[in-house]
């Protein structure tokens, strides 16, 4: 089987260069090259990641949660009604105006009542600022971490090249990353379903290749890099997450600039100017195309596609933030994905019943200014008749 797999996947001319085999990557025995089994020790280390997370928010991040104030609103619970349940956990947690009447009749119950257990079971499954805040204080402990690591693993980094000897440092800071990503991965349903939850998962498998490939092909310090432009600002989106969650308001909006900022040089001129832009045109200078080019190449692009993506909302942030001078919510990646954003409301009145209040008060002073209007020209027509005494 090994044998059928070397020369199906592990084609030294899928992978390599043009006049570079695999005897090369592995002569000499002082030589530490990179070896595709080095990577099996990741999938057992995203299991200790797993482990390691679940005592850390117990023993660190929920503490630490409470010290600074995270607070989870208080929900009330719907009435129980089979019915509505069964039909929420088997159709849909967002039922039309017309599934609306038809349950309310099948219940027996007022249209409004129905629409607001609705509401009130829809809150119910929303994740808690709890568990948000020690979502984003476990990823930015491992982001901070990396950071500080890679940073450290590239300062005394030689000059690239495709047969260089592979530092211990830069290998455990690729096992290390490597693990964490397969942990994301496997912990993406448990967690807090967001918005780019599609693009989260396309962002962490082409992580996962990019980063085996390249090891196993010896772009370890292209792939290093890429690590580190990813962390330098990951760490910094987790702070205001936290922050936002224990309701610290100025600090959030500061951290969210300084997230911003790092963001948008990084994945927006530092990644491509330097990382793309050595991969796909300097390396040509080297050797000439191949399938391994592509393959590598193709993962940068995707990674770039996302990095738009996501700019394009922070973005759209900045713009609400200078417009309203705060933050109001994370449109990279904080926000729930559930359909109804509009009730995202206390617990107990829906958006609905506020907006048909307000718009009730703006009716009445419409009218009422009506009426002034009304009597101010009747007045003005009869002031003629009017005595001059009077």
């Amino acid at each position: 089987r090994m044998e059928l797999l070397d020369q199906w996947l592990w084609r030294q001319e899928y992978w390599l260069p043009p006049g570079i085999t695999w005897q090369d990557m592995q002569a000499g025995e002082s030589v530490r090259h990179p070896r595709p089994r080095d990577l099996l020790l990741t999938l057992p280390l995203a299991l200790g990641y797993i482990c390691l997370r679940h005592f850390f928010e117990r023993l660190v991040a929920l503490p630490l949660g409470r010290w600074l104030g995270v607070r989870d609103r208080v929900r009330v619970p719907p009435a129980a009604v089979p019915a509505l349940e069964t039909f929420y956990t088997d159709r849909t947690h967002q039922p039309s105006q017309t599934e609306v009447l038809s349950l309310a009749k099948q219940c027996d119950l007022p249209y409004k009542q129905v629409e607001m257990w609705f509401h009130r079971r829809r809150n119910l499954d929303r994740p808690s600022n709890t568990k948000k805040f020690c979502e984003a204080c476990w990823r930015f402990a491992f982001y901070l971490v990396a950071f500080s690591a890679g940073l450290a693993s590239l300062i005394r980094a030689p000059v690239s090249g495709l047969l260089q000897e592979v530092e211990p440092a830069h290998y455990w800071y690729y096992v290390l990353e490597l693990g964490f990503y397969w942990s994301l991965l496997l912990c993406v349903s448990v967690d807090v379903k967001r918005k780019d939850f599609r693009e989260q998962i396309i962002h962490h498998v082409a992580a996962i290749v990019l980063l085996g490939f390249s090891y196993c092909s010896n772009y370890v310090r292209v792939g290093t890099l890429v690590m580190l432009v990813h962390d330098s600002s990951d760490f910094l989106l987790e702070s205001a997450k936290m922050f936002n969650y224990a309701g610290w308001r100025k600090t959030c909006d500061g951290l969210f600039v300084l997230f911003a900022v790092a963001f948008l040089v990084t994945r927006l001129v530092v990644f491509p100017s330097k990382v793309i832009h050595t991969t796909l045109i300097l390396s040509m200078e080297v050797f000439k195309p191949f399938f391994g080019y592509y393959f590598f190449n193709g993962l940068l692009l995707v990674l770039q596609a996302l990095h738009i993506f996501w700019a394009w909302l922070i973005l759209r942030m900045v713009y609400k933030f200078l417009y309203s001078g705060k933050v109001e919510r994370d449109e990279r990646s904080d926000e729930e994905s559930e359909p109804g954003e509009n009730d995202e409301g206390d617990g107990e009145h829906p958006q609905w019943e506020k907006r048909k209040g307000a718009l009730n008060s703006r009716l009445s002073v419409l009218a009422n200014n009506c009426v002034i209007s009304k009597l101010t020209s009747q007045r003005c027509s009869k002031n003629g008749m009017v005595p001059k005494g009077r």
